[in-house]
């Protein structure tokens, strides 16, 4: 498995900046005509963006309409919480709540995520019936792995399954540069090696978690970042699995370019989200 993803990896990262072209027609259909291609779906997202979200929803119920019935994988609930919402799925929710508020309450982290922009997957796999896939790394298993290394969360089995000990050091540059870049290179240098370990290991966390449904299909609801072909969870597929993904990127317009697209199967730009200057909160380290 290692051989044929760093073969892929090193293919991708010397790939011309023109492989794929960004397309200009985000719509539910569009979007669903794109996910319908491959059974594994890997929906990105930017976090926050309130009509990716009403988008990417909208295009899974045509989906679902056209007899499709995946899992739904959500990096939003952690891996820990699995039994939290099949046992949330079980109950009578109190009373005035529905039992996708009542499933979220009960299996979602502390914080981090802007849950209403959610509530409509959750809604649309109990209406359907479809399993509800927690598969998120944890933040507190993220920071071991940060600063212990991956011997903390994962087994010798697993290391070795995936040369967790002998990644490739372009993978790992890769990682740390993107990470540098979305912190607005403000970050001390000696901090991106072990976030990017943290990373990475979500991305094993992820391939692992949606790994089992194959067979019946499954979209993640995704970050972009995870998303991507070149070192995101693709990474951890071999050749068979990578044949039965799509990988779509959502790029807000101002990140638009043929660059980013290249990182993904399909990517669409898409109207960006109003939001304060992210880089006016995060502290020059450097």
């Amino acid at each position: 498995m290692r051989s044929v993803a760093a073969a892929l990896l090193l293919a991708s990262l010397a790939a011309p900046a023109l492989a794929n072209a960004v397309r200009d027609d985000f719509s539910a259909p569009a979007l669903a005509e794109a996910m319908a291609r491959r059974p594994v779906v890997l929906l990105g997202e930017v976090h926050d963006n309130a009509e990716q979200h009403a988008t990417r929803a909208a295009a899974l119920r045509r989906l679902l309409a056209g007899g499709a019935r995946p899992a739904i994988a959500f990096e939003q609930f952690d891996r820990e919480r699995q039994a939290d919402i099949d046992r949330a799925r079980r109950e009578a929710p109190p009373t005035g709540h529905t039992l996708a508020e009542h499933l979220i309450e009960r299996a979602r982290p502390a914080r981090g995520w802007d849950w209403p922009l959610y509530r409509p997957f959750v809604e649309l796999a109990l209406e359907h019936d479809l399993p509800i896939v927690a598969a998120n790394l944890s933040r507190a298993d993220a920071m071991r792995v940060a600063t212990q290394g991956f011997e903390a969360v994962f087994d010798a089995a697993t290391r070795a399954r995936f040369a967790l000990d002998a990644l490739p050091p372009a993978l790992l540059t890769a990682h740390e540069r993107a990470i540098d870049d979305g912190h607005c290179n403000r970050l001390p240098a000696d901090a991106l090696p072990s976030m990017a370990r943290a990373q990475i290991a979500r991305d094993l966390s992820l391939a692992e978690a949606i790994r089992p449904h194959f067979a019946r299909g499954v979209v993640l609801l995704t970050g972009n970042g995870h998303a991507r072909t070149d070192i995101g969870l693709p990474f951890f597929l071999d050749e068979a699995e990578r044949a039965q993904v799509i990988a779509i990127g959502l790029l807000e317009r101002d990140k638009a370019d043929a660059d980013a697209a290249r990182h993904f199967d399909v990517a669409f730009a898409t109207p960006a989200q109003p939001r304060a200057d992210p880089c006016a909160s995060i502290p020059m380290r450097r």
